[in-house]
């Protein structure tokens, strides 16, 4: 069995030179959105590209139209810059961007909806309502084991394990908002699979200590990798199955990553979809870069391949 697959990686005559990557942001990721910037900027810098590094405000409309770039590489994550709101702009301006659009930004951003999008494709998700954040509070909307994250957010920020154990329900910070999501807690192995294209990468095999959350994504030593994962072969497979029809489900277009768990105790049945991130981080511990190096793209090739794959429906 295969263990990844080749991406091929070339740059026409019409390929943009000169691009705007877009970081920072007003949201709760713009630390990790720096990081991801400040390494796409060095590595398309390193392919001959000339790069401004944009921290985008409430005056990026006026920056970008004062720069005028002949592509923009998206590194926004979380709120306005991945729901859709910052692709809408570029849409507006009529500025060529990486990663997915308008529909497919919002969709996936989205946990509920998208949910929907996997089910109505035959791909397995869990259950999961929405809720007042003050209900949640006081008591169980599900029986436990389940978890409470925002629905519109992403990195595993503001995210809640309440064990079967529990004495009672979550105490949520203030910081959530008043409505979240909870879903029936899927045990299992983390594993994860990246989409470039038309195609699925490998597979990931994310190993921690205890919950995969904020820390544990971004830190050093936070988590280890396995790519290619050892698993057995369907399952190997099904991951790169249900990434790629995940990525279809919602329209998305360039690179997306989508997360797996797997009980290994229910074979193919214990592979559970939770969500696919339109864009993934790119900072030295992030999992897309990893995956497309150990497919032989270096992180600069995978850049330079995002901004040639750069468009706009203008």
């Amino acid at each position: 069995m295969a263990r990844h697959r080749g991406t091929t990686v070339g740059q026409s005559s019409r390929t943009p030179r000169r691009v705007a990557v877009l970081m920072g942001g007003p949201s709760a990721e713009r630390e990790v959105s720096l990081s991801s910037g400040q390494a796409c900027a060095a590595a398309l810098r390193g392919e001959g590209f000339e790069v401004i590094e944009v921290d985008a405000d409430r005056d990026l409309c006026s920056v970008l139209h004062k720069i005028s770039p002949e592509a923009v590489l998206n590194c926004l994550h979380g709120r306005w810059g991945e729901d859709g709101c910052v692709q809408g702009l570029l849409e507006w301006m009529g500025m060529p961007y990486t990663h997915s659009g308008v529909l497919a930004s919002a969709l996936a951003m989205d946990k509920q909806r998208s949910k929907a999008a996997f089910a109505a494709a035959g791909l397995p998700v869990v259950g999961s309502v929405l809720a007042p954040a003050a209900e949640v509070r006081t008591r169980h909307v599900m029986r436990p084991p389940y978890v409470v994250k925002p629905n519109c957010e992403g990195s595993s920020v503001g995210v809640y394990l309440v064990h079967e154990a529990s004495n009672g329900p979550p105490q949520l910070s203030s910081d959530m908002p008043d409505e979240v999501m909870v879903e029936t807690y899927a045990p299992g192995r983390e594993l994860t699979t990246t989409v470039i294209g038309d195609r699925a990468l490998t597979v990931t095999d994310i190993l921690t200590d205890g919950w995969y959350d904020y820390d544990a994504k971004y830190k050093p030593g936070g988590s280890r990798h396995v790519v290619p994962a050892d698993l057995p072969a369907d399952i190997f497979d099904l991951c790169m199955d249900y990434a790629l029809r995940a990525h279809r489900a919602l329209g998305c277009r360039g690179v997306s990553r989508t997360d797996f768990r797997w009980d290994e105790a229910r074979g193919e049945d214990g592979l559970i979809l939770l969500e696919t991130n339109t864009q993934p981080g790119m900072t030295a511990t992030s999992l897309t870069p990893e995956q497309a190096q150990t497919c032989g793209m270096s992180l600069g090739q995978l850049c330079a391949w995002m901004v040639e794959d750069a468009s706009c429906d203008r």
